[in-house]
């Protein structure tokens, strides 16, 4: 049977398309190179067979607030995402370590002189996040509210995106602790892309948290993929495409992957203008990974550190700023800022018999051939002597790798292009509905459109609705909820 709409691409943004694209009554089929589904959300044993590794993404602040998983409503279908009594840790050289609890007021009370001024900071986008995230991965979409939220936001962006950043706390905890959030945009800092990143992401430490799925990422891949399949969805694993001319006709395509990956499938039939600009799409530095078992809990020299599952090691708020920026420039300086992460602080059950799994990445260069192992291990032991007893096996990806392993992540990015400014406004290239090609009935629906990278599926939504109203006539949006 000929489908209604074809989608390349199993990450989160596929299969959110893909659910919108079924519940809308249409027949889709989706296709996956590697023999499983999921692309980002993957999850599977490494060194023994009863503890299992998040191979890319493992802690999910939007999928719990974003508009189009609000929706969908994970907890309905088995996925249980699991919080822990704090979001985030960011220990210090001397023993420190500041911690961003679920509850704002504790935190504020342990960052002492600077408490007044975390409060000042995140109450106000507390008491309205729901506006907050609906601005921000809204994609091009005008919100009500929106500029009531944009003129909330402004002055905090433009005091923690720019020069100004450094002044806004008097202690270095509070500095450091919102400077870790602002290198998840993976580019040079100070920004305001980065801000916007430390502010989404900071809040939500303090609203729905920054919590994991019990058993492990792919829970929510098997929950999206199992809606799909319900309402008549088709999936073909093990398919390579690269050419448009592989897939079944149907009156829309719609692609999960990377610019590059665009051209490739498209080729010379996409108009050159498009295809120039799609070639000056800019990458950013890669996600070089190591993942971890270990024979206990991580022991940190602030003992504060263990009520997070997420650790950022960077160290000062300066350190950041500057490893950041080398590192987007492309200098290597053997100091990385690294993201750990122990998913049984709040998943007891991933540890097993007294074995655990340890999820790391650092920023490296783009393209980058070095193996992080050292560099990774080093940075946890300045923060937690002794670590490097407690390994047991562990296994390295190169940012170069990374690009082998998956072609979306392009040198190793794993945010489908560099959030810069001009790119996180415009992505991948600057027209009204980012979504849509001069081709007709191809679109893209990868991080590398709005509202960019993070496990929300919001561009696969919007790249679907937008494919809906332009080739179906189909303009309301079809309910997402799951019926009990």
């Amino acid at each position: 049977m000929t489908p209604d709409a074809v989608i390349v691409g199993t990450g989160p943004n596929g299969l959110a398309a893909g659910v919108t694209l079924a519940r809308a009554g249409l027949k889709v089929e989706l296709y996956e190179a590697h023999g499983t589904i999921g692309g980002g959300l993957r999850t599977k044993p490494l060194f023994d067979s009863d503890v299992h590794h998040d191979i890319c993404a493992a802690v999910h602040p939007m999928a719990a607030a974003s508009p189009f998983f609000t929706e969908f409503d994970l907890t309905t279908r088995n996925v249980d995402l699991l919080r822990a009594e704090a979001g985030y840790a960011h220990p210090l050289p001397g023993g420190r370590s500041a911690v961003a609890y679920h509850d704002v007021e504790r935190t504020c009370a342990e960052l002492g002189p600077d408490g007044a001024r975390w409060r000042s900071l995140m109450r106000p986008l507390l008491g309205h996040s729901g506006e907050l995230v609906d601005l921000i991965l809204s994609g091009p979409r005008a919100l009500p509210g929106a500029a009531a939220t944009a003129l909330r936001l402004a002055p905090r962006l433009l005091a923690h995106g720019t020069p100004l950043a450094p002044r806004q706390f008097t202690d270095e905890p509070a500095r450091a602790l919102l400077a870790g959030v602002a290198a998840h945009a993976v580019g040079r800092l100070p920004t305001l892309a980065g801000a916007t990143v430390a502010l989404l992401l900071g809040h939500l430490a303090h609203t729905t948290g920054w919590p994991l799925p019990r058993g492990g990422s792919a829970r929510i891949a098997d929950a999206l993929a199992a809606d799909i399949t319900a309402h008549g969805g088709v999936f073909h694993t093990g398919r390579h495409i690269v050419d448009l001319r592989e897939l079944p006709p149907a009156r829309a395509v719609l692609i999960d992957v990377a610019p590059k990956g665009l051209l490739q499938i498209a080729g010379d039939r996409l108009p050159a203008r498009y295809r120039a600009r799609l070639a000056r799409f800019r990458y950013g530095p890669a996600a070089a990974k190591v993942d971890f078992l270990v024979s206990g809990p991580v022991p940190w020299a602030a003992p504060e550190t263990a009520r997070a599952p997420t650790v950022h090691l960077g160290g000062t708020q300066a350190g950041i700023f500057r490893q950041e920026t080398l590192t987007a420039r492309g200098i290597a300086t053997g100091e990385p800022f690294v993201l750990l992460v122990d998913p049984a602080v709040a998943d007891p059950g991933r540890a097993h018999h007294g074995k655990r799994p340890i999820w790391t990445y650092a920023h490296m260069p783009h393209g980058s051939t070095t193996d992080p192992y050292d560099l990774i291990r080093g940075q946890i032991e300045r923060y937690a002597p002794g670590f490097t007893d407690t390994v047991l096996a562990h296994r390295s990806i190169t940012g170069a790798a990374y690009e082998e392993y998956n072609p979306n992540y392009v040198g190793g990015d794993l945010g489908a292009g560099a959030m810069t400014l001009k790119q996180s406004l415009a992505r991948p290239v600057p027209q009204t509905d980012p979504y849509r090609t001069p081709l007709r009935g191809l679109y893209l629906c990868s991080a590398a459109t709005p509202p960019g990278p993070g496990v929300h599926g919001m561009c696969g939504y919007l790249a679907a609705r937008s494919a809906l109203r332009r080739e179906f006539g189909i303009h309301e949006a079809p309910a997402l909820a799951h019926r009990l």
